[in-house]
């Protein structure tokens, strides 16, 4: 039982790792955080990201993470409050005084306050939910305890997409070293507004059901 689960885990890595690489809200609000904020702002945010991850696996292993997907009502209320969400995002985004900030005074006034938003991003994510859901289950083996290998993968999950964010905002704040007068700064926050829009319509589009 063990071998044929652990024979398991390089797949569901490599699922996770193709996961996390396709671009979604996650992604989006990490790139436009750690370009207007830093990568201070962006570490917090990742943080806050995990933990989110990470309660949604603790749910699987205790079979709460089902609900989501079981009943439609739940479903669409983390759907839209999260299209919502992005869009309020998208909104700050669009509207923060770049006159006199640069990266690490604007778009997200403390790391508490980036660590609260990539949590919430997260969690108003029901895709998160239908991951483990949908695809963890296809990599546990009947005989074993269910719970131990769902937490197991889900710690693997966590990691991996761990990796991928801070990757993510490593990129986006080495590009804020450009953004060194208010026209640039403003112009890279209104551009990431938009895509964030872009991001909220593809998310409703996407999690349709």
């Amino acid at each position: 039982m063990i071998e044929a689960f652990g024979s398991s885990l390089l797949a569901f890595a490599a699922i996770s790792l193709i996961v996390e690489l396709t671009p979604g809200p996650n992604m989006a609000y990490l790139a436009a955080l750690s370009l207007v904020k830093g990568w201070r702002a962006g570490v917090a945010a990742v943080a806050g990201v995990a933990l989110g991850l990470s309660i949604y696996g603790i749910a699987a292993a205790l079979g709460l993470a089902a609900l989501v997907e079981r009943y439609v009502v739940l479903y669409e209320i983390l759907r839209w409050v999260g299209i919502v969400y992005l869009l309020w995002l998208a909104w700050e985004a669009w509207s923060a005084d770049t006159e006199d900030a640069g990266p690490g005074t604007e778009f997200d006034r403390t790391l508490g306050e980036s660590f609260r938003r990539g949590l919430l991003t997260n969690l108003l994510n029901p895709k998160a939910a239908i991951f483990y859901v949908a695809v963890v289950p296809d990599f546990i083996v009947p005989t074993g305890s269910i719970a131990a290998q769902t937490l197991t993968l889900a710690a693997i999950y966590v990691s991996i997409a761990t990796v991928v964010h801070l990757s993510i905002v490593v990129l986006a704040s080495r590009l804020a070293r450009h953004l060194n007068d208010a026209r640039r700064r403003r112009l890279v926050s209104r551009s990431l507004a938009l895509a964030l829009v872009g991001i909220a319509a593809w998310f409703a589009v996407s999690t349709m059901r």
